[in-house]
């Protein structure tokens, strides 16, 4: 496939003559270069931001795993406390939803 190969251009002048396309300035080896450079500066990029919200996402995860263990445990704690006392004043100890 050839890539220097761009789809026509029909410019017509006011009185209905074709234009000329203009000639193409060859790309030298400097700007090929640059090109090559800043393509693989922006894959670079996006890779580091994709490395950037990983981390993130990680740091997230140790923050808020003590949370979710503190939390259970407290939760497991009244209960706990809750059955206790329940079983010491003899009233039936029930799980689930109750409906009234």
């Amino acid at each position: 496939m050839n890539t220097n190969h761009r789809p026509p251009i029909i410019d017509m002048t006011p009185e209905g003559q074709f234009r000329d396309p203009a000639p193409r300035r060859p790309t030298s080896r400097l700007d090929r270069l640059l090109m090559r450079v800043g393509g693989v500066a922006v894959l670079l990029a996006i890779i580091s931001g994709a490395l950037v919200l990983v981390t993130l996402a990680v740091m997230a995860f140790a923050i808020l795993l003590p949370v979710a263990i503190v939390a259970g445990a407290v939760g497991a704690g009244t209960l706990w406390w809750r059955m206790r006392r329940a079983r010491a004043q003899g009233t039936p100890v029930r799980f689930g939803f109750v409906r009234r």
